[in-house]
């Protein structure tokens, strides 16, 4: 793999965060707001800051190469903020990147990945087969493969593989009901209901928002899982093992700070106002804001 340079150094590192310092939560775009929430969820005391790479998404149709560097750029921009952990809540970004960024930060800076859930739908499924949905870049990483090759053929389960380039820009722009999101839907998940899958396994951080499209149109033909609640439990783990779990409870602090690197934070924050949950606080700001 050819070496990639952060943006800064780690010859001049960070001292060892607090509890009380935030979490790090990366994604190419917006998608990963649902991981964030379900570890708002999980672990109400502590603080997010949250890098959407908008200039860049989406990171599907990019080639192994960039989406390891812009990642590695993402995750040091957290690292420097103070953050105490790093949560790459970005399926095709933790198939190429998670081994490089654990041996750069050390013990010091966890970091936790994603893979697509596809373990609970093998283990649930009665009709063995499943369908997983993710971008051409999360099926060429080495993580989910080997969850197929190691989990699922053993188990007999028949795994079909589907992906759309168009959807994660619909849910960017806040167009997850629209008439052309259906339709792309429909194409890409009609077969696989024709081929007898049963499950359906939301393999990028932006599907969660398509739940509520997908089950209207298929019902109980399809049952929808994702990975939010499992990195949410796997991030309390983490923090538990470097006494990182934060115990106060500080409401005067936003829960949810959002960063943005295609400067437009104000065009996003009426799709965000959508796609949060109300009882969560949040902002949303350009980083070139902050860093001027």
């Amino acid at each position: 793999m050819t070496a990639i340079l952060p943006l800064y150094p780690l010859n001049e590192p960070m001292s060892k965060a607090s509890a009380d310092a935030p979490i790090g939560i990366f994604d190419s775009g917006i998608g990963g707001l649902s991981v964030a929430q379900d570890i708002v969820r999980y672990l109400p005391n502590e603080h997010i800051l949250y890098y959407a790479d908008t200039a860049h998404v989406p990171y599907g149709p990019r080639d192994d190469q960039e989406i390891r560097e812009l990642t590695a750029q993402a995750i040091e921009w957290l690292y420097r903020q103070g953050c105490k952990v790093a949560v790459v809540a970005c399926n095709t970004a933790s198939a190429f990147s998670l081994d490089y960024l654990r041996q750069h930060y050390g013990n010091d800076f966890p970091i936790i990945g994603l893979v697509p859930a596809l373990k609970p739908a093998v283990l649930q499924t009665q009709s063995k087969v499943v369908s997983v949905l993710a971008t051409p870049a999360t099926f060429r990483g080495k993580l989910i493969n080997d969850v197929i090759l190691h989990f699922a053929e053993p188990a007999g389960v028949k795994v079909l593989t589907v992906t759309c380039l168009d959807l994660v820009p619909y849910v960017e722009a806040g167009l997850q009901k629209s008439p052309e999101c259906i339709a792309s839907l429909k194409t890409v998940l009609d077969p696989i209901v024709e081929q007898g899958a049963d499950y359906l396994v939301l393999g990028c951080t932006h599907y969660p928002y398509l739940k509520e499209t997908i089950q209207a149109l298929y019902q109980d033909d399809l049952t929808l899982i994702d990975s939010g609640a499992a990195v949410a439990r796997q991030t309390a783990r983490i923090l538990i093992k470097n006494e990182l779990i934060s115990e106060s409870v500080q409401r005067s602090r936003t829960t949810l700070k959002c960063f943005v690197s295609g400067n437009n934070a104000d065009e996003l924050k009426p799709i965000l106002s959508h796609l949060i949950h109300s009882d969560i606080s949040w902002s949303i700001e350009n980083i070139v804001d902050k860093l001027s």
